[in-house]
């Protein structure tokens, strides 16, 4: 399948309606067709993993082609020059997470950019710093204790950026590894409570919306388990 096949798939399923409505999530509509991440999916399963066809798929600057991009694309072969060119391209923040929800956390380099990303001040580059501790945080079972106390560190000094994609973004990192297991539980407790001393609106809205998940009973009860 070429991408000129691929495209005409996914112009073929475009909808309009749907395009108009990105908006009031926050979503780029710019260069958007408008395709379910479901309908997405179902496409990357077809056609299978494909390096060199994922890189072309991201050239193309269609939205949804994107998010296909990181679907297909085989993390063993992505380099470091690939990710800061498509995290530098990131102009919206369902591309951002998709990409690293789909691909870059499942990477070789994905803990350097952890440390790079989210001290770096393009707001969705950034951001993919924190959506990769997220990730990394239910999904890669090989990393330690250690590690996730290190981010703790990273999302307290950030935990002051008031841009609301960032600020999301810091949140979501933060209870992710609160909820990874009993000791990272507290150690991100005690981080939210030092958050919640900032003079900063968002540190506290941070610290706020993660301890109210972190010390639930719903949470409490699964690490229990």
């Amino acid at each position: 399948m070429t991408v000129e096949d691929i495209l005409d798939r996914l112009r073929s399923q475009s909808n309009p309606d749907n395009v108009a409505g990105m908006s009031r999530y926050g979503i780029n509509p710019d260069g958007a067709l408008g395709i379910p991440i479901p309908v997405l999916r179902r496409l990357a399963r077809e056609i299978g993993v494909d390096h060199s066809l994922a890189l072309a798929l991201y050239d193309t600057g269609v939205h949804e082609a994107t998010i296909l991009a990181a679907m297909i694309d085989d993390p063993l072969q992505v380099t470091e020059r690939q990710m800061e060119k498509w995290a530098r391209a990131f102009d919206s923040w369902d591309v951002c997470d998709q990409v690293c929800n789909n691909l870059f956390c499942r990477t070789p380099l994905a803990l350097r950019k952890v440390y790079e990303w989210t001290q770096r001040n393009e707001i969705f580059v950034k951001r993919a710093g924190f959506v990769l501790i997220a990730q990394l945080a239910v999904h890669d079972k090989r990393l330690d204790n250690r590690t996730f106390r290190g981010y703790l560190a990273i999302i307290e000094r950030e935990s002051s950026d008031a841009r609301n994609f960032v600020t999301k973004a810091v949140n979501w990192a933060l209870r992710q590894v609160g909820k990874r297991n009993p000791a990272l539980n507290k150690a991100a407790v005690k981080t939210a409570k030092r958050i919640k001393a900032s003079d900063a609106r968002c540190a506290r809205w941070i610290a706020s919306v993660a301890l109210r998940e972190l010390r639930s009973d719903k949470v409490l009860e699964r690490l229990k388990k």
